[in-house]
């Protein structure tokens, strides 16, 4: 089952597609069962999508509760994907991040460490980058990210402003995928949209899982002229994870 926004399609001659996926994982932890680790229901949710590109967030790598192993690469290794993880903290005795997931090569990666106000003790946070080659030749830059998830705003903003700044000045097309923590029609959303055109507008809701009643993982891309949306769907799969997976198809 998924929830659906399907926009008017404005071309006529599509020549490639591509499938994106943005899913946070919960440490591959399904939400009903608080000590089990169940990467293959992740992997199984990633494969179904047929997404070219994933962008992860909540991943452990050999930490106390997941055990050993960078949990992007084993998915990676199981769906034949290319791999970037980013690590946000040091976490038991191991590193808790995000992670770029990609089909077609990775050119290079980059992460950068997102700004908080110290007094707000906020948890570190990242925002990964890589330059994915596209088969038609185009390069592209995909990112993933998971902004802070204080109530108030405060760390959010910066971080927003943050990525606004790093990715203003790149020539090349950029999409940015993740847990904003934030609502459409929130300073922090607001912000992500004077630069980025999101690939939904009414955007179907991915928390909490049962019963879902807000949009905070988006994908959005910049510039509005090289990506077409083809649709853009929440998967309805409610054993996995505490989030439901967004998953967005281009045509260009």
């Amino acid at each position: 089952m998924f929830s659906q926004e399907r926009l008017p399609a404005t071309f006529e001659n599509p020549s490639s597609e591509l499938k994106v996926l943005s899913y946070n994982i919960h440490h591959a932890n399904p939400p009903k069962h608080k000590d089990r680790i169940d990467v293959s229901a992740i992997i199984q949710v990633i494969k179904d999508s047929d997404a070219d590109l994933v962008a992860l967030q909540e991943i452990d790598s050999n930490t106390d509760r997941s055990g050993l192993g960078n949990q992007a690469q084993q998915i990676g290794d199981a769906l034949g994907m290319q791999v970037f993880f980013a690590k946000a903290i040091d976490f038991q005795n191991g590193a808790y991040g995000v992670a770029i997931l990609s089909r077609f090569p990775i050119l290079e990666s980059k992460v950068y460490k997102l700004p908080s106000k110290p007094e707000t003790q906020g948890e570190p946070r990242v925002l990964a980058m890589s330059l994915i080659q596209l088969p038609d030749a185009h390069s592209i830059w995909f990112a993933s990210t998971h902004l802070d998830s204080q109530k108030e705003d405060t760390n959010r903003i910066l971080q927003i402003e943050e990525l606004l700044n790093i990715t203003n000045h790149i020539n090349l097309p950029v999409l940015v995928a993740g847990d904003f923590n934030a609502v459409a029609n929130s300073p922090v959303i607001d912000s992500l949209d004077s630069l980025f055109t999101r690939t939904c507008t009414s955007c179907p809701p991915t928390i909490p899982v049962q019963n879902p009643t807000k949009a905070i993982d988006f994908i959005a891309f910049k510039p509005k002229t090289f990506f077409k949306i083809k649709n853009h769907v929440v998967i309805d799969e409610k054993y996995a994870s505490d989030h439901l997976p967004v998953l967005a198809t281009f045509q260009w």
